[in-house]
């Protein structure tokens, strides 16, 4: 569609759902981890806090965005921010609330303290940001303070800014909380009906136009028979604050159940354009849209890094137009921008052509204003830049280095082995006559921590001020105290601790080809924890071997087995910025056979242990639940292409974590690693209860410690974990290991922590002995 042929949407208007906390350079970060380490103190943290809010603020008011989220912000996480406003503190805290939770609490819940292990952590939905999961066992919901308002207010009186309050919705919040009997749902969620109807209620006497909603989970395959508790939510929440327009908020997919949801009690429905498989657009042309309700159309995508072609997009609000009046039509992202990095203003070494096939948060608000303008007022400048952004994409699209086909990749599969040339009964076999482990060897998930000094030297490095020769001779001092100290602890299987490595996918990204990276790209992972992931622009394909040196060095120092580590195809898949154009599966494959390079090249050097982990495999499930096997399809096959070539006395290891698993292990073991290691200690040990009903017969560690947390618990702690898992799971194919990477975790914790791990598998290997 050119310019001329745009139509007028008079009254078009724009929207945010979110915007990222970390700031431009990862001030939010900085201040709460100087804020952790008594730096500075509880005053300033919150002075720093409230000029990122305000900051973050006038940015999508300067940007022209009309409605603008408020109590989006958070110092942690929104759902803990949610459970802390309903007085939701675990037991094991011994707090009981009176008006708002101190930030000792609330930090406490989420990072743990002496005597009380933090709140269980998981993904949020199918993406890589993680949550605090609340807990609701024991404790009555109260309304401790009124968020929303308190942001509501910030904004108007610092800024002059009329926001739009943002909360998360009952019943996502209670389906995405434990501690509760299912079919209990709809007992649970009554409970906190008076305590949301009081904060809308407070909002509407303050004079708040829109509320935001959110309720992810109704783009999940949830039970029919919940829509009978959704319908009631929303009829007593309309009715405690009539004056109110709630704009209820859907994301990450299409809504199974259209015409049911549409007819809800709400002035604004918020759907997902771009995540949704046109399954919304085509709703909306077989059903109609509900006449006087808004919809809020999620056009811009939320999730990835890629500029949009703003003339499709054009015609897409057109086409909805053509049901819906334009003045009840908002053009807004298709989740909270959350998601993606803050600005491509600081990406000055990116390829000038992928720089303008890009979109952060800020080109993503401009992109917003762009078509609210062009399609809203006509305006000729706007209009200009629709056909700008079209040309932009296709001309990257034409020219970046994307070769294979689909068809090209089956033809090399087909050429090629897709699984182990013996089966896991005779491998075992095999590997323990040459590996001689004990019963419940030691391990560790593969990093050591990150400290002040080695970050000092990579960048020594990266700068020039220090040769090849001297960086490595660095990382070799590194790894050589590590090999040391795992061996003085009594560590069976050690690890060489990847101190040559930013971040597991960045690592690997940059040495494959098809991959590029950011300067400032960061995004929020949990807590503090920020990530910049890469960005897959080609074909992906093996350069040279990536992590051999330091491994072969690190086993030349000992007699012990020592691990070689990848990263899956399916965690670089899912922690990358992957093209929209190109088949996730066909991305995936492409990762596997360079990585399986990798694995081949490291059993050249002589290493017989590879852990290719994979603890993002989990998160890319699709929320419907008939599209779920296909993804776990193609994964699996993804985890077998890479590690198919592996000799039969190769044992291959492979970790995941912080997700629910429940549902899939059957595909866990059809991934056919000769020993996985699982989150679970944060979990509280609840995946064990899988196993009691589901056999897993190949080796498995599940954490017994969370390491998250600078809390250290103690032997019994542990043991009791190990305890509680061997009666289960056979002793002979039983590890013992933390729950993950031990790179955000300080020398003096990490000794301590896996001095205490030892001491636990060696009381847990002196009852099995009695036992025996």
């Amino acid at each position: 569609m050119s310019i001329n042929e745009q139509p007028s949407l008079s009254g078009l208007s724009s929207s945010n759902l979110g915007y990222p906390r970390i700031g431009g350079n990862r001030e939010w970060k900085k201040a709460l981890e100087r804020f952790w380490q008594g730096s500075i103190d509880e005053s300033e943290l919150h002075r720093e806090m409230k000029r990122l809010r305000l900051e973050h603020l006038s940015k999508q008011r300067d940007k022209g965005i009309d409605r603008i989220p408020v109590g989006d912000f958070s110092y942690y996480d929104h759902m803990l921010d949610t459970s802390v406003m309903f007085g939701l503190v675990p037991e094991r805290f011994n707090y009981r609330p009176v008006g708002p939770v101190p930030l000792s609490v609330y930090f406490g819940i989420a990072r743990g303290q002496k005597g009380a292990a933090a709140s269980e952590m998981t993904k949020w939905m199918n993406t890589n940001y993680h949550y605090i999961v609340p807990e609701l066992a024991n404790v009555a919901p109260v309304l401790t303070e009124n968020k929303p308002l308190l942001a509501y207010r910030e904004a108007k009186q610092e800024l002059g800014i009329d926001g739009k309050p943002v909360l998360i919705g009952p019943y996502s919040f209670v389906v995405l909380s434990k501690g509760y009997n299912r079919k209990d749902l709809g007992a649970i969620i009554r409970t906190f009906l008076p305590l949301y109807a009081q904060v809308l209620s407070e909002l509407a006497a303050e004079g708040v136009q829109w509320v935001q909603i959110d309720e992810p989970v109704l783009t999940t395959s949830f039970p029919v028979e919940d829509l009978e508790i959704i319908q009631e939510v929303y009829e007593a929440l309309t009715q405690a604050a009539p004056s109110l327009n709630i704009m209820l908020q859907t994301y990450f997919g299409s809504l199974d159940h259209y015409e049911r949801l549409t007819k809800l009690p709400v002035q604004g429905l918020g759907l997902d354009f771009v995540y949704d498989d046109g399954e919304n657009l085509q709703h909306i042309s077989r059903h109609g849209f509900p006449k006087g309700k808004t919809l809020g159309a999620g056009v811009i995508d939320g999730r990835n890094i890629w500029r949009s072609d703003l003339n499709a997009v054009a015609a897409l609000l057109s086409q909805l137009a053509e049901q819906i009046p334009a003045t009840q039509l908002i053009v807004q992202p298709s989740c909270s921008l959350l998601h993606v990095p803050v600005s491509l203003d600081a990406e000055h070494k990116l390829d000038r052509e992928l720089v303008h096939a890009l979109a952060f948060a800020d080109e993503k608000l401009e992109e917003i204003a762009i078509l609210t303008a062009a399609l809203g007022k006509h305006d000729p400048s706007a209009l200009a830049m629709l056909e700008q952004s079209a040309e932009a994409v296709a001309r990257f699209n034409s020219s970046a280095a994307r070769v294979q086909t689909a068809a090209d990749l089956a033809d090399l599969l087909a050429k090629e082995p897709l699984s182990r040339s013996v089966p896991f009964a005779e491998r075992r076999v095999i590997q323990q006559n040459k590996l001689k482990l004990p019963p419940l060897p030691t391990t560790t998930i593969g990093s050591f921590p990150q400290t002040a000094e080695i970050r000092k030297a990579r960048l020594h490095y990266r700068k020039g001020e220090w040769s090849a020769e001297q960086y490595r001779t660095f990382i070799q001092q590194q790894i050589k105290e590590w090999i040391d100290i795992q061996e003085d602890i009594g560590i069976d299987v050690l690890v060489h601790g990847e101190f040559e490595r930013t971040d597991m996918v960045e690592f690997f990204g940059e040495k494959l080809k098809g991959f590029a990276f950011t300067q400032n790209g960061w995004v929020q992972s949990y807590g503090s924890r920020c990530v910049k992931p890469p960005i897959i622009y080609g074909d992906v394909s093996f350069d040279q071997p990536m992590t051999v040196e330091e491994t072969a060095f690190a086993q030349s120092l000992t007699s012990k087995p020592v691990k070689g580590m990848l990263t899956g195809p399916v965690t670089i898949l899912n922690w990358s910025f992957e093209r929209n154009d190109i088949p996730r599966r066909q991305v995936a494959l492409q990762l596997a056979l360079a990585l399986r390079a990798e694995v081949e090249a490291l059993e050249q050097a002589g290493i017989r242990m590879i852990q290719v982990d994979e603890p993002a495999i989990r998160e890319g499930l699709p929320l419907k639940k008939e599209q779920q096997q296909a993804y776990l399809d193609w994964a699996v096959q993804a985890f077998l292409v890479t590690t198919a070539t592996a000799q039969p006395a190769t044992q291959i290891h492979t970790h995941m974590c912080y997700s629910e698993f429940q549902e899939m292990i059957q595909s866990i073991s059809d991934m056919d690693a000769d020993v996985i290691s699982i989150e679970t200690s944060r979990s509280h040990g609840e995946l064990i209860v899988s196993f009691e009903d589901q056999i897993y017969d190949k080796g498995i560690g599940l954490g017994v410690y969370d390491i998250h947390s600078p809390r250290i618990p103690d032997v019994s702690e542990m043991l009791g974990m190990i305890q509680r898992a061997l009666r289960v799971l056979p002793s002979d194919l039983f590890w013992v290991n933390p729950d993950c990477g031990l790179k955000t975790r300080t020398k003096e914790e990490s000794v301590a922590a896996l001095r205490q791990m030892v001491q636990a598998a060696q009381a847990a290997r002196a009852t099995l002995s009695v036992s025996n």
